[in-house]
């Protein structure tokens, strides 16, 4: 087995790389649905939601850069183009979201999707040893749990 500069099996690191740039390309759709529907939101819960809404994007923005440098660690190269996205994607595109309940259930779409995603991702990196990529999962499934529990409680489901 050959390993990586940073101990990891090569063919497993390999499977990593493309899985969290899949993963990076999916989170770029949802930072971009959020941006959309950071401005476009209407209606009377317009202050409360214009607020959350960058709170999430701004947090999603972050977690880019995060997933795209852990995929640099792991020796890949972090897919950059929209092409690359929207060939990858799997999270709903939102597109003329104005309606508070429509762009809510737009983010738990999202979410439910990046999940699926993330744990994938965390059984193969719990397989090829790399405590890196499965820590980051691990701490991306528990805030976007919440995020969905708290979604879905405003509403009301």
């Amino acid at each position: 087995m050959a390993l990586n500069i940073i101990g990891l099996d090569v063919q497993k690191t390999k499977v990593l790389v493309n899985d969290l740039n899949v993963l990076l390309a999916n989170f770029q759709v949802y930072y971009q649905n959020l941006r959309g529907i950071h401005w476009n939101i209407k209606g009377k819960g317009f202050f409360e939601l214009h607020a959350k809404f960058e709170e999430l994007y701004n947090d999603s923005q972050m977690k880019i850069d995060e997933i795209a440098e852990r995929v640099l660690t792991l020796g890949g190269e972090p897919l950059h183009t929209f092409e690359d996205y929207m060939n990858h994607a799997k999270v709903p595109v939102g597109k003329h979201i104005s309606k508070d309940v429509k762009a809510v259930e737009l983010i738990v779409a999202s979410i439910s999707e990046l999940l699926k995603l993330e744990r994938s991702l965390l059984e193969k990196a719990g397989d090829a040893n790399d405590e890196g990529t499965n820590a980051m999962m691990s701490d991306l499934i528990s805030e976007q749990e919440k995020t969905v529990w708290m979604m879905n409680a405003w509403l009301h489901k």
